[in-house]
């Protein structure tokens, strides 16, 4: 058994037992985020759906949206946010959708806000933030505020309620400034979006990892299997205090100052090394307080061995990452390098590259989307859905709305209840889906700074 579906597994098992805290789902609305409803996720539910999945129409030459039907009326309200970045708020219909229609309906009505960013142009740069660390979560809203950011939207996908104690945590790829924070899944569904903020280019990347830690003076070496993500203790060895005795293959987990105040505890062996890699202190048991400087390893099961072994006879260790894009193309790590994780690309190449597919993950969801326009402006989306103001997307028509709006290429980003856009005063710029428009608490957000430094 692979060790990303042994996590996967670990976390499924976990949304069968454990209730939902109301924080981390002030809309009680599962919608489009994490593990609860993506389809390759280990923890999907597959709701039925009134959704007929209706077909976007084809691009119209008056470059109102391919969605609906094609008399309906569509109004833009453009409003210049700082230099260079501009707010288009686009209104298609105008009656509200009947509540039993919202999946089906070709009237609408559709609100979309569009970011648009022109580097040539912009003296800011748009960048990724996680709040505080990565295991918690906070509001789009807050995120926005508290970074003193002019506008930002959601991002990644994140456990959500898959593991109430680290409700933040992303289900893939996180980079921040240069640093892999979080690893990609092998999961063919993820698709990721780099950011370079010293140059705000944009690309949309499938990213493969291979990690591992080595001894400088012994050159063993150990494979690293997931980075900032709890290990899972065996279900064999569960209550073997002493895990070096478990036969059942565990996990090997690098934490960084990023993940959380303190490491994951439980049974299992942890390794502190300062920030030259050398050992600190090892400990028969996990959870540690990180220095900014420090980072950890963990293991459990009889990895715990592998592990122990590998700083037995002193030393330093490096860790090493190779990381590639498309086609095997490698993806060096560097200050200014930002990485979130989406599901499918929308459009690659200015082409529609949605895949067909059924459930409530394809259906009318609210959506946020980011991509890249082909003269280089980026962008970034949010829709509003499952409201009789704004009905939605399915995948397919969201699609259709990244190619009218320019994204020559384009990812789905988190959506259903994720989906917010706000401004530098915690001001919501959209309506999310949560009962009477609240906010869900998301783990991390796409934010422009009006500053490059």
């Amino acid at each position: 058994m692979s060790a990303h579906l042994k996590r996967g597994l670990a976390v499924a098992a976990l949304l069968t037992v454990i209730g939902v805290p109301a924080a981390a789902t002030p809309g009680g609305d599962p919608g489009s985020s994490g593990y609860t409803s993506d389809p390759a996720s280990p923890g999907y539910r597959n709701t039925p759906s009134k959704s007929a999945d209706p077909i976007p129409s084809a691009p119209r030459a008056d470059g109102s949206l391919p969605i609906g039907d094609a008399d309906l009326a569509e109004t833009r309200t453009d409003q210049a946010l700082a230099p260079g970045v501009t707010l288009t708020k686009i209104v298609r219909g105008t009656e509200p959708a009947d509540p039993d229609e919202i999946g089906t309906t070709t009237r609408g009505p559709w609100v979309v806000n569009v970011v648009t960013i022109d580097p040539a142009l912009a003296q800011g740069r748009l960048q990724t933030s996680y709040g505080p660390d990565l295991a918690r979560t906070e509001k789009t809203s807050q995120l926005v505020k508290s970074a003193a950011a002019v506008v930002g939207t959601n991002a990644s996908f994140f456990t959500f309620t898959a593991n109430p104690t680290y409700p933040g945590d992303p289900v893939g790829l996180g980079i921040s400034d240069g640093q892999l924070i979080s690893e990609p899944t092998t999961s063919a569904t993820e698709m990721n979006l780099l950011i370079d903020a010293s140059s705000n280019q944009m690309s949309v990347q499938k990213v493969r990892w291979t990690g591992q830690i080595r001894n400088r003076d012994t050159a063993a070496t150990l494979p690293l299997e997931f980075i900032n993500h709890p290990p899972v203790v065996p279900a064999a060895c569960a209550d073997v205090v002493d895990q070096t005795t478990c036969t059942a293959a565990g996990d090997v987990v690098l934490f960084t100052p990023h993940f959380a105040s303190k490491t994951p505890t439980g049974h299992g062996v942890e390794i502190v090394f300062d920030r030259l890699g050398c050992v600190v202190r090892t400990s028969r048991t996990r959870g540690s307080t990180l220095t900014v400087s420090q980072f950890a390893l963990q293991a459990t099961g009889k990895d715990t061995n592998a592990l122990l072994a590998l700083t037995a006879a002193g030393g330093c260790v490096d860790r090493n990452h190779t990381l590639t894009g498309d086609q095997g193309t490698p993806i060096a790590l560097h200050r200014g390098l930002y990485g979130v994780v989406g599901r499918y690309r929308l459009t690659q190449g200015g082409a529609i590259v949605v895949p067909p597919g059924s459930g409530s993950f394809f259906a009318r969801n609210p959506r946020t989307i980011a991509g890249a326009t082909a003269d280089g402006k980026l962008m970034l989306a949010t829709i509003d859905g499952r409201q009789t103001t704004s009905v939605g997307t399915t995948l397919a028509e969201t699609g259709a709305v990244a190619n009218a709006l320019g994204m020559h290429n384009s990812v789905n980003l988190d959506g259903g209840g994720s989906t917010a856009m706000a401004r530098t005063n915690g001001t919501l710029i959209n309506r999310p889906s949560g009962t009477n428009g609240a906010e869900r608490y998301v783990g991390d957000a796409l934010l422009y700074y009006p500053t490059r430094s």
